[in-house]
């Protein structure tokens, strides 16, 4: 089929990938998501090596997340009103330039110049920066993903998307990881050293990516201020069931089920593997993912959407209460592996929903919507969990969390039981609306 051949492709399993701008999409995501995933795994164990508190893990999340949170509202309306490649050059410069500061402060040559106390400040402010950068790029990516193919391979479009972005994180931090144990002992050069040569690598990778990216100008001109408009943006998902039922539930099972920051604390005391057992987990979790997306592309979950996410959401809460019962690292895999095929389910079917409700002028602004709700609760979940793990141990943080995650499924269902029989060709925006 000739590139960009605009025909339906719906049992065409690589329908989105004949898309040639789709495909630098995919190659520009990988390589950041790859550099990001490693920078993620490395300073949350250099961080923990540095003060042994689980606390201060949870405030590499609550970092990010502040920015993150508090300017999603504005990057979206910037992203619906400008350029989006200008804007992506833009970020990623910036994330080059904030790794770049934490690859200095890291190095070992720059312990006579630099303060030791000074250099968890300086990272915590650099994942503030970070954290800036992302209030932007969701909005933008999310803009560029849904002009690069048709609306009728969304699904499949969406499948490679989030397989691209889980394995960028399989191999990210399990690379971040093996560097950050072997480099000293194999090539001299310090373990957090050697991980940031290569993350700036990456990075810079992606960047270059950006421009087989074609020009994406705004069509949205705002006619009101800012408020109007940011207020518009809110009050579509609002009024929408289906869409503000999925990013309530994510947002709340993440936010208490979420467990991705105490990992180091299980690498390092519970299962005593150290920091390539932690790359190991952290990959784990991210290939149940890809594999259940691969499957997914074959057979998809959105024959009945709505049920397929509560079951979806159930999977991802046991396997949380499971990996925090289990004292072996083989059975702490397995249940990792099993978080992450869940959670899989989950993403392309959410994405899918936001991919087909949201209208074109408006993809910026609901981009930051759902960037508030589901974009940083990560990080806001990784505070909860440093703080929980710091007040009643790690253990019992991970189970509460698993168990208050099936409590939000089980309210969620009640709640939307009307959603339960809708199948693809229902989700429309007056089947849906409140």
């Amino acid at each position: 089929m000739p590139d960009g051949d605009p025909q339906p492709l719906k049992k065409d399993s690589f329908a989105a990938l004949r898309f040639k701008d789709f495909r630098a999409y995919i190659g520009m995501r990988f390589f950041f998501t790859f550099a990001y995933q490693m920078q993620t795994v490395v300073i949350g164990f250099y961080i923990y090596q540095l003060t042994k508190s689980a606390f201060a893990l949870g405030m590499l999340g609550l970092c990010e997340a502040i920015p993150a949170v508090g300017i999603a509202l504005y990057g979206g309306y910037i992203a619906d009103k400008s350029e989006k490649r200008k804007m992506l050059l833009l970020i990623y410069t910036g994330v080059l330039l904030s790794s770049l500061v934490m690859f200095v402060v890291t190095l070992n040559s720059m312990s006579v110049y630099i303060h030791a106390g000074w250099i968890v400040p300086i990272i915590y402010c650099m994942i503030f920066c970070n954290g800036v950068a992302r209030a932007f790029l969701g909005p933008a990516t999310f803009t560029v993903y849904a002009n690069s193919i048709p609306k009728e391979v969304y699904p499949n479009g969406s499948t490679w998307s989030s397989s691209s972005w889980q394995i960028a994180s399989i191999l990210g931090p399990a690379a971040g990881g093996l560097i950050y144990g072997f480099a000293d002992k194999y090539t001299g050069i310090s373990g957090i050293t050697a991980t940031f040569i290569v993350i700036l690598f990456f990075i810079v990778v992606s960047l270059v990516m950006v421009y087989f990216l074609k020009k994406y100008p705004a069509v949205f001109k705002p006619k009101e201020n800012i408020w109007k408009s940011l207020e518009q943006g809110i009050s579509f998902v609002f009024k929408n069931k289906m869409m503000l039922g999925a990013m309530s539930l994510d947002l709340f099972s993440v936010f208490f089920g979420g467990f991705v920051a105490l990992l180091p604390v299980f690498a390092n005391e519970i299962l005593k593997v150290g920091p390539e057992g932690l790359g190991i987990m952290r990959a784990t979790s991210s290939a149940g993912a890809v594999l259940t997306m691969l499957a997914m592309s074959r057979f998809s979950p959105m024959n009945r959407p709505w049920r397929n996410l509560l079951i979806a959401v159930t999977g991802f809460g046991l396997s949380i209460i499971c990996f925090g019962l289990s004292k072996s690292f083989y059975f702490s895999l397995f249940f990792l592996f099993t978080e992450g095929a869940f959670d899989a389910i989950s993403v392309i079917i959410r994405s899918t929903i936001m991919q087909l409700l949201t209208p074109d002028e408006m993809r910026g602004r609901v981009s930051a919507v759902n960037s508030m709700f589901i974009g940083s609760s990560n990080e806001i979940g990784d505070f909860e969990s440093g703080t929980m793990a710091s007040l009643v141990g790690t253990v019992p943080a991970v189970i509460l969390g698993g168990c208050i995650t099936l409590t939000v499924v089980t309210v969620t269902y009640l709640k939307t039981k009307s959603l339960l029989p809708l199948g693809l060709g229902d989700i429309n925006r007056s089947d849906t609306e409140m």
